[in-house]
């Protein structure tokens, strides 16, 4: 019983060290944090980030269904997400603040509304 237990335990620690979210975690910032985002006509999937000042970054887009752009201003940040194969986006958000970010690529009549908003926190 006890010779059980101890394999137990050693199949939880295998599982739990062996997590890519935990691995992440412990890398600290020498590993930007990377962001998946869905743009499919008239949105992004999330639509609202939430990133901290002077932490590095990388946004992977993606798009099944046509080519969409991702134009922050404010930011410096422009990319065209080409359908199927998408665009990274490698930043360290170097201001605090709400910024709101437009499809730049024309896609249909609700292109005007598809936008993505990041708050950037202390």
């Amino acid at each position: 019983m006890q010779a059980r237990s101890l394999v137990a335990a050693g199949c939880m620690v295998l599982l739990v060290s062996g997590s890519p979210a935990l691995n992440l975690r412990l890398r600290g910032s020498d590993n930007p944090q990377t962001v998946p985002i869905t743009a499919k006509r008239y949105e992004f999937t999330p639509n609202e980030l939430t990133l901290k000042v002077n932490e590095p970054v990388v946004l992977v887009f993606k798009s099944d269904d046509a080519t969409h752009g991702m134009h922050f201003e404010d930011l410096n940040l422009d990319a065209v997400i080409a359908k199927g194969t998408g665009a990274e986006v490698k930043f360290t958000p170097d201001k605090t603040g709400d910024f709101v970010g437009h499809c730049a690529v024309f896609c249909g009549t609700g292109h005007g509304g598809m936008t993505l908003t990041i708050h950037v926190v202390p």
